[in-house]
């Protein structure tokens, strides 16, 4: 039986980020201001009373800020006994009269501290716990906590298990939406729970060696075609995400767009095994008495309410099971094994096309095939690489926590480019008397199945019609192979309209490495052809060799080496630099192909020292 697991997380911020101002009507800043933190608890208050009224427990993460507040402590462990619910801390909410005065700083995301910071946060945090309740926490979270930062938490506090760790894509796109004024960069994470490596939160842990000693689940549930495309904070299962983005009937107040949100999600469990997850993290400051985004306070709690009903109605149903965080962790400890993949093939919801994406994620990688570009791959993470990636003041990173890419569409162009430059792609063309077509342009739908270890993605055939009349019907055939860091490709040429035709197929891969949208320096790479080397210095060189092995291109910068290998003995290989104008590299394998015959191509990934 499907088993749909729901995590409602709410947290007392006695100085929600998002009110202060608001509440203050054009005062000077008071955070301790009577007003505001009787508004925040009584929100507070209201958000865990929809939750209970519908018979849904939740995780009370604690702020520092309510640990100073008697009557925030005595409802959390009132809510404990009555409800069942969990009593954790998160590592939002830290500003506070009392946090400005001891560490004389208006930051309050904890990963940007220096790291001799984060420690005495963090001790002076999980300690006030401590003191207000009688025992340490076993959740805790934030927008994003960097590996450091989990690894201390984990040695100081053996009893944390699961911890809110990542926020979906949040990064360029969002900061670019906020007037370029939110200097928070955490994109190329999981979108669902997973156990985070030591070396880098992004990136699952491939074994117990790897194991940060604790389950991460995302900040917020988000639309994974929606939130790639666009804003992502317009587009979450919390409700007043929904509310933000506009996506609701201004007259009647509906909002079917966040059902079948929450209800794709429950579909997922048809890819993963049975199990689908989500969550909804919520603070007061999005439901202030003087509203909101241009929604009015009671909008605001309407769409929570309705919200939350939906999620008790779907348990009534016996259709969700609501858990604690660390509840959940321990679920997710007993059913999940480190190699297994998240899977997700998504379809808009929202716009009304036909557009579908396939998200996969494991230890190796995280990727995203394209149907609209025939199955296109235009976002890749080497997680191979476990790369180390310090944040935070004092680090190369203050900011920027995103995992770097090798492939980006939204970032580094894609196929749809300008036409003096290449943008990031897995792809291939079909060539045939000098005429190419990209399968990029052909847009298609792709079936999931799943055999042994292998997920693998059935795309429908799409027919490519040449200028002389030639009809060529192809089919691709992604296999995920679980465990492997590899991303096998079939073309298979099923007819044509001369069956003694000779197509071609050129299999590639442009690709670069960043985290925005500005290039790095390229200067270090390497690209190779078995034995022979091409250092990387922009002049569109190029290396072609028949019956090549293997290619691939070695990347110190994110300690990655990309390669890829190619069945049949008439395959050529070729390897080739960009220029300063278009900062790619590519590589690729091509073959000559008859009707009924298939090219099988595997793409490639590891870490390289």
């Amino acid at each position: 039986m499907d088993r749909f697991i729901v995590n409602i997380i709410h947290r007392p911020e006695m100085v929600p980020e998002y009110a202060v101002k608001v509440t203050g009507h054009g005062k000077a800043e008071d955070l301790g201001r009577k007003a505001l933190l009787t508004e925040s608890l009584d929100i507070f208050k209201t958000q865990q009373a929809c939750a209970h009224k519908n018979g849904l427990k939740t995780t009370i993460q604690m702020t520092y800020a309510s640990l100073f507040n008697d009557e925030a402590v005595a409802l959390a462990k009132q809510h404990h006994e009555e409800f069942g619910d969990e009593i954790g801390l998160t590592l939002l909410g830290l500003p506070c009269e009392q946090f400005r005065q001891k560490y004389k700083t208006k930051d309050f995301c904890i990963w940007m501290f220096s790291m001799e910071d984060k420690k005495a946060i963090v001790r002076d945090v999980f300690e006030k716990f401590h003191d207000a309740f009688g025992f340490y926490p076993e959740s805790t979270g934030s927008y994003y906590m960097d590996a450091e930062l989990i690894n201390f938490i984990k040695a100081e506090y053996p009893s944390v298990k699961c911890a809110v760790a990542t926020c979906w894509e949040e990064g360029p796109k969002a900061y670019h939406t906020c007037n370029n004024s939110w200097y928070t960069f955490m994109d190329g994470g999981p979108w669902a729970p997973w156990i985070p490596s030591k070396a880098n939160t992004h990136a699952p842990a491939a074994n117990e060696a790897e194991d940060s000693g604790i389950v991460a689940i995302p900040h917020l549930s988000r639309d994974l075609l929606a939130c790639y495309d666009g804003n992502g904070s317009n587009f979450g299962t919390h409700p007043q995400n929904v509310l933000r983005g506009m996506i609701y009937n201004t007259k009647t107040w509906e909002y079917p767009y966040l059902y079948n949100l929450i209800d794709q999600y429950r579909s997922l469990a048809k890819y993963n095994n049975g199990y689908a997850y989500n969550m909804m993290f919520v603070g007061p400051g999005w439901m202030n008495k003087m509203g909101r985004w241009e929604q009015p306070y009671e909008l605001l709690l309407k769409s929570y309410e309705d919200g939350c009903a939906y999620y008790g109605k779907l348990k009534k149903e016996g259709k969700l099971v609501d858990m604690t965080m660390a509840e959940f962790a321990d679920y997710y400890r007993e059913t999940k094994h480190y190699t297994e993949p998240e899977c997700a093939l998504w379809r808009d919801i929202l716009y009304g096309s036909d557009k579908q994406l396939f998200w996969y994620c494991d230890p190796y990688m995280r990727a995203c095939v394209n149907m609209d570009q025939g199955g296109a791959i235009v976002d890749l993470r080497p997680y191979a690489a476990k790369l180390e990636w310090p944040v935070g003041i004092g680090t190369p990173h203050i900011q920027d926590a995103s995992y770097p890419f090798l492939i980006q569409e939204k970032y580094r162009a894609g196929y749809f480019t300008h036409y003096a430059g290449e943008g990031t792609v897995r792809s291939a063309k079909v060539c045939y008397k000098g005429e190419e077509i990209d399968l990029c342009l052909c847009r298609t739908k792709a079936q999931f199945s799943q055999q042994g270890e292998d997920r693998i993605l059935t795309l429908d055939p799409v027919e490519l019609v040449f200028a002389d009349g030639l009809k060529v019907r192809l089919q691709t055939i992604i296999t995920f192979a679980e465990g492997s860091s590899s991303i096998r490709f079939d073309r298979k040429i099923l007819s044509m309209s001369d069956p003694d035709a000779e197509i071609t197929i050129k299999e590639y891969l442009v690709a670069c490495y960043g985290t925005t949208e500005y290039t790095e320096d390229m200067s270090s790479l390497r690209l190779h052809i078995d034995e022979e080397e091409l250092s990387y210095e922009y002049k569109c060189r190029e290396l072609i060799r028949e019956g090549a092995e293997e290619i691939d291109c070695v990347i110190p910068p994110i300690k990655t080496r990309v390669s890829m290998l190619a069945n049949g003995r008439n395959k050529i290989g070729f390897v080739r630099e960009g220029y300063a104008f278009s900062p790619m590299f590519t590589l690729g394998y091509e073959r000559n192909l008859k009707e009924t015959e298939v090219f099988t191509t595997w793409l490639n990934l590891e870490r390289a020292d």
